[in-house]
Order: structure tokens, then sequence, then C-alpha cells
């Protein structure tokens, strides 16, 4: 029975990296989540069958109750609300590890690590240590769902000496778990606890609105991490493997993130910009007048056009005007028009969010190309359509040192001959720094809803 289990585990293990390398292109994404559900069925009823495991009624009534909110879950939730779903499920894993320490702390023998004062050394520490990163991943998920949900505003939280705190609570956070290990004192457990959460709220609080899918993706880092630290815990090698893939994966992804912002993994750790809208979009660009077009100005320009690139974010998102995108892309390629669409690596509140927005309404991936494929088409595009975009189009990041996102790699979208640019109006982007592209004389203005604005421009071809 034991090499039927390490063998099922083999298998679940193989079919999570299928997971991952399926999900790392949109083409294949969908064979990648099959897979990967099959690796954790395989992997659940080969725990249940494992010799030693019991109380299967309390584990059929717990998978019951879990999956029952799991699927109710996933029929209602609006795709705008994937980012701060992601950070809630990363609360949720977090919140686990610190009851499994607990629980192994309180009855050793039941997992096999010693008796009540008497705890293998390796297994303190790795009770301690996954202990801390549950806490600390429970509390910062909190905090980051809260910022995406709007619960809590997505300005930075800042104060002085915030850094000097954190780094005292991170040395103490040390000291508690040396003690822990020393001593086998369930109140240094406690300590370790408190400390971990409190460094989740205060490292997470300082990070602004435009530095959140890099927050996301370490969470979800994180979240793995302490899978993994589980799985010491349980003897588990399955959920270590499972743990550090996540983990690995998740601390990959955070690297592009900060790649794609041009912004280093300490700095936005150390605080984030971005917030809440500036009070303008003229605050500092004088008073420039942007040119205010309609949806019959949009449909002429680029039914005209030979090229035309979508740039989406996420006002699209927010309107649900992915559907609506596609069938005016559907009608300018009738028209004999090449539209494609650029995809910006942060753009929404997630990474891939428009990747699956665009997924969902079908459209082709083979039209769908990134920051780093498509840059230098811009300069001979005849229109760029902004829908729902800002702080990944503006051009600042080239241009004005002075800025907080200079040096960024944005869309060259202002390379284009024209620019229609979709936006409820002339305000700041999430990052709450203003967009000069507004005002150039290139550039077309269409204040509304992406999803109105865009099914206006339909009926306006048609």
């Amino acid at each position: 029975m034991e090499t039927l289990s390490h063998l099922s585990y083999l298998v679940s293990a193989v079919l999570f990296i299928l997971a991952l390398r399926g999900l790392s292109h949109p083409e294949s994404a969908r064979k990648g989540v099959s897979f990967g559900m099959a690796g954790m069925a395989l992997a659940v009823f080969t725990t249940m069958l494992t010799p030693g495991v019991g109380g299967w009624l309390w584990i059929v009534l717990g998978i019951a109750i879990g999956g029952s909110i799991g699927t109710v879950i996933a029929n209602k939730i609006e795709m705008t609300a994937l980012p701060q779903l992601m950070a809630a499920f990363h609360s949720l894993v977090g919140l686990a590890a610190v009851c499994v320490a607990a629980a192994a702390f309180g009855n050793p023998e039941a997992f096999g690590i010693g008796t009540i004062g008497d705890i293998k050394l390796s297994s303190l520490i790795e009770m301690s240590l996954g202990l801390a990163i549950g806490a600390f991943t429970f509390t910062g998920s909190v905090i980051a769902w809260g910022k995406l949900q709007g619960k809590i505003s997505g300005k930075p939280v800042v104060f002085g000496g915030q850094h000097t705190l954190n780094g005292v609570l991170g040395v103490a956070l040390v000291l508690l778990i040396l003690l822990f290990c020393w001593t086998e004192s369930g109140f240094f457990l406690f300590l370790i606890a408190v400390l971990a959460m409190a460094m989740g709220v205060l490292m997470i609080i300082p990070i602004g609105g435009a530095d959140m899918p890099v927050i996301v993706s370490m969470l979800n880092s994180y979240s793995g991490w302490a899978a993994a630290g589980i799985g010491f815990t349980l003897h588990n090698n399955l959920l270590i493997i499972a743990g550090a893939l996540v983990g690995a994966s998740g601390a990959i992804l955070s690297y592009i993130m900060c790649k794609g912002m041009n912004r280093s993994f300490l700095s936005v750790l150390l605080g984030g910009f971005g917030g809440e809208h500036s009070s303008g979009a003229q605050a500092e660009l004088g008073d420039r007048n942007a040119k205010i077009g309609a949806a019959e100005d949009a449909a002429y320009i680029m039914k005209n056009a030979s090229k035309v690139i979508i740039v989406p974010g996420y006002g699209m998102a927010v309107a649900q005007a992915q559907h609506a995108l596609r069938e005016m892309a559907d009608i300018l390629k009738r028209e004999g028009v090449d539209v494609k669409y650029a995809i910006h690596p942060v753009a929404g509140r997630m990474p891939g969010h428009m990747n699956v927005l665009l997924a969902e309404a079908n459209v082709p991936y083979d039209e769908v190309f990134e920051l780093e494929d498509i840059n230098r088409e811009f300069a001979q595009t005849d229109v760029v359509y902004v829908i729902g975009a800002n702080d990944i189009t503006n051009p600042a990041a080239r241009n004005d040192s002075s800025s907080p996102i200079y040096g960024m790699p944005v869309l060259d979208v202002d390379k284009a001959k024209t620019v229609l640019f979709v936006k409820r109006s002339l305000g700041s982007g999430y990052a709450g720094i203003d967009n000069p592209l507004f005002f150039e004389d290139g550039t077309m203005m269409l204040l509304d809803d992406a999803k109105k604005m865009t099914e206006d421009i339909i009926k306006a071809m048609e």
C-alpha cells in the first residue's frame, strides 16, 4: 500500500507540473487547469486511503462544505472580482498553516513528531516557520483583499519610522523562533503568530494600487511556502512538492511583474506608489485641452484604417466590455482591417487579468500579443483603441524623469497616428498619476463607460 501511495503521489506531482506548464499560455490554460484538478483529486483520494488516516466522516463533511462554498463562489463571482478572490483564497491557505501548526504543537503524537514537551527539534523549526509564514500570509492577504475590494483605501499608508519598525519586528520574530525551539513554550509560539500577523498588515498597507499585481503574485508565493511548511509537519511529500511549486512559480511571477514595471521587488515591499485618483488630469498639465470625440467619429476613423491595435485595461474589466470589444473587432476584420490586441504584463489587478477576459470573449489567441512582441508595431499603426487602460500607456514613464513611474516599460501607443482613448473621465489612473497622452494632438478622448462606448461604435459602424 505504501508503494502504491508513493506512486500515486508521484503521478499527482507530474500532473501539477503539467498544470503549471499549461497555464503558461492562454491556449493551453484550460488543459492546464484540467491537469491540476486531476492531480489534486488523485492526491486527496490517495491521502484518504493512507493507513492511519481516520475520521472519514469529518473529512468527507469538510470536503462537502468547502466544495459547496467553492462552487457557489465560482458560479457567482464576476471576472472583475478575480484578483480579490485570489487574495481571499491565499489568506485561507495561510490560516490553514497556522491551524495545522497549532494542532501539531497541541498533539504531537498524532503527527509522529514526538510527545508534549519532547518534540523533535527539526519539527519545532518546521512548525514555527510554517506558522510564521502562514500568519503573515493570512493578514497580508486580508489587507490585499480589502484594497482590491475597495474596503481599504488603495492609497499607500505610510508613517515615520515604518521601515525601522518592520526591521525591528523581523529581528524579534527570528528571536522568538529561536526561543520557541529552545524552550518549546506555547507562549512563544503564540507570540510568533501575533507578531507575524502584525507584520503581514504593516508590510502590505504601504503598497499602492499600481503595485497590487506584484503583491497578488507575492502572496501566492507565500501561500505556497506555507503549504510546503504544512507538508513538513504532516510528513506529506506531495504537499511539500505542491507547495514548493506554487511558492517558486509565485516568486518567479513576482519577478516578472517587477520587471514589467521596472521596479525592484525590495522597492515594492518598502512602499509602493499609487492609490486613489488625484483631483484631476489638469493638476500638473496646466490649461491644456483634450480633444473630445463621439462614437461616430471613432467608427469612421477605425473603418478607414488599415491597422488597429486594441489596448485593454481594468476599465474594460469593470464595464465587462470584452464581448462588445470582440464584436467590434470582428466588424473591423470583415472590413479588411488588421486587428491586434496589446497586453501589458501589469494591466488589470492581477497577472494575466486581460488574457483571461479576452479568452472569455473567445478572442483568437494569435491576435493577442505581449508588450515586448508588439511595442515596435505602434509606430506603423493607424489607430490604437485604448479601452479602460491608463498608467500602462503613460508616456511620462519614458519622458519625465520626475514621474514615479519613470523607467517603467509602457505600451508606446503615443507613436501611432491616432489614439482613441475610452475612459470615464480625464482623471488619473489607479497609480494617481496624470497622463499627458490625453492632451496630445493625435489623441481623441471618448469619455463614457467602456461597454456603452464600444456598443455605440458598433452601431455607428453598422
